[in-house]
């Protein structure tokens, strides 16, 4: 049998970040500081999660 690995893609991370942010904008009136937040923890998320994935 053969293992079947998923890969995620890089902006994955950023993506989800985005989602959140925008949920969180939306639901305190500020758009612009839930995307812009989101984008922040999003790819904080993909560096912290890549650099994890590098090391044997």
């Amino acid at each position: 049998m053969k293992k079947e690995t998923i890969k995620k893609d890089s902006e994955y991370y950023i993506g989800v970040g985005l989602c959140f942010g925008v949920a969180f904008g939306a639901v305190f009136d500020n758009i612009g500081l839930g995307i812009c937040l989101g984008l922040v923890f999003g790819v904080a998320m993909q560096k912290r999660n890549s650099n994890t994935q590098e090391s044997p």
